[in-house]
């Protein structure tokens, strides 16, 4: 992990994407030149009583013009995320980051980016930084969003549960559907999904990296809030650990347990 910022930063831009999907971006120079594609922000919000950072995950960043997007799911009424939203450009934010650990950029001739849900926002960032051809394979409940942004960096395969569209099912059901092949698999979004990634990639062995989606307190390591279960003892804890806001979220698939 490299040099992460705590700072009060300005909000450029916030708007609603989809329902209860809101895209932030902020002005933050150092942290849009030192972030890696997967990496995430703590969000503090103004709530006192709400002192830890929500995390939330980069979806791009735009060194030129020194911004930092995330792209998020409002949760409920009483909750961090609604009141980020209620944010507007001009106000000030506090955020830290880049945290955690993101994804490798291989060399390779095709790839899967899967995301699943609000694990779709970290793909946009980690196509624009691949090389050889991105296939993105995005699976939503119902609505679909950030799939035309995506698009400008790969050949983008869209699953809804609901049918409303591309294939009706999960976005291994469109892998199959369009009989889609790749020599690497980068993956973020809910445990049930990576956990079906997981056993596809092995059963085809296919090297595959997954972005764990924990609740998370500290956001740097020291609480153990956000553990999940490796093959190998953590140096850490000497145990059979691995801290997903310091290890993670990005893992090589056979590490961890899921």
């Amino acid at each position: 992990m490299g040099k992460k910022y705590d700072e009060y930063a300005e909000i450029i831009k916030q708007e609603k994407i989809a329902e209860q999907i809101y895209s932030m971006w902020i002005r933050s120079a150092k942290i849009a030149n030192a972030t890696e594609a997967g990496q995430f922000l703590g969000v503090y919000v103004k709530d006192t009583g709400k002192c830890l950072p929500r995390p939330i995950s980069i979806c791009e960043v735009d060194k030129e013009k020194e911004g930092v997007r995330i792209v998020y799911r409002v949760t409920g009424e009483e909750t961090g995320t609604k009141q980020l939203s209620a944010m507007q450009a001009g106000e000030e934010i506090h955020i830290l980051g880049p945290l955690g650990n993101g994804f490798p950029i291989l060399e390779h001739e095709k790839a899967f980016l899967i995301g699943g849900g609000i694990g779709i926002p970290p793909m946009l960032e980690l196509a624009k930084r691949l090389p050889g051809e991105n296939q993105m394979i995005l699976g939503f409940q119902d609505e679909v969003f950030l799939a035309e942004e995506c698009a400008q960096y790969g050949k983008v395969y869209v699953a809804t549960q609901s049918g409303r569209k591309g294939v009706q099912g999960t976005v291994l059901d469109a892998i199959r559907e369009h009989a889609l092949e790749a020599e690497v698999i980068y993956a973020c979004g809910p445990t049930a999904m990576l956990r079906a990634i997981k056993k596809y990639a092995v059963a085809n062995n296919i090297t595959c990296y997954i972005s764990l989606e924990e609740r998370m307190a500290c956001g740097i390591g020291a609480c153990l809030a956000c553990v999940c279960r490796s093959g190998r003892k953590d140096a850490y804890t000497n145990v059979r650990n691995k801290r997903v806001c310091k290890e993670g979220p990005v893992f090589l698939a056979t590490e961890v347990e899921l």
